[in-house]
């Protein structure tokens, strides 16, 4: 229906986000994602933006390397058998190599990372995030290359 038409077309904005920066076939791109469940504190995965997004980013050839801190569980239960998906036990292992850093989920644990860390493990300093959690200017002060919605 309509509605859901409207909330998928939002869930995407981040995967728009990544098409315009990396190009329409994602395929030799590896994302870091963080957040799964539908929100913070939760492992409800039913409306989660996750499912939307990394079913959109690995048909287009991506791989998805996912961290959440309560939801892989269900998450590997819901949507286990996409091939291109991975899960991963702590936030930063997705970083080694990814791409980009997605970020999905407003968990209080990403709030603070290590931007240091973060910039060293990414192929290059690219940031979607698609809850607003940073400041950009700072993000941009940092030479991270950093992508929020609405910005």
């Amino acid at each position: 229906d309509a509605v859901e038409a409207a909330n998928d077309a939002q869930k995407l904005r981040l995967v728009e986000k990544a098409v315009a920066r990396f190009g329409e076939d994602l395929s030799g791109c590896r994302f870091a994602l963080w957040g799964l469940a539908f929100k913070p504190n939760t492992d409800d995965m039913r409306e989660a933006p996750s499912r939307v997004i990394v079913a959109e980013l690995t048909r287009r050839g991506a791989e998805v390397v996912a961290y959440d801190p309560v939801a892989v569980e269900e998450a590997r239960r819901v949507m286990g058998d996409n091939p291109r998906l991975r899960f991963a036990e702590d936030m930063m292992s997705p970083l080694d190599g990814a791409d980009a850093l997605l970020i999905v989920t407003e968990w209080k644990m990403f709030r603070a990372p290590d931007f240091e860390a973060i910039r060293a493990a990414l192929k290059a300093p690219v940031i979607i995030d698609g809850r607003n959690m940073y400041d950009p200017a700072w993000l941009r002060n940092q030479d991270f290359e950093y992508l929020a919605i609405g910005r």
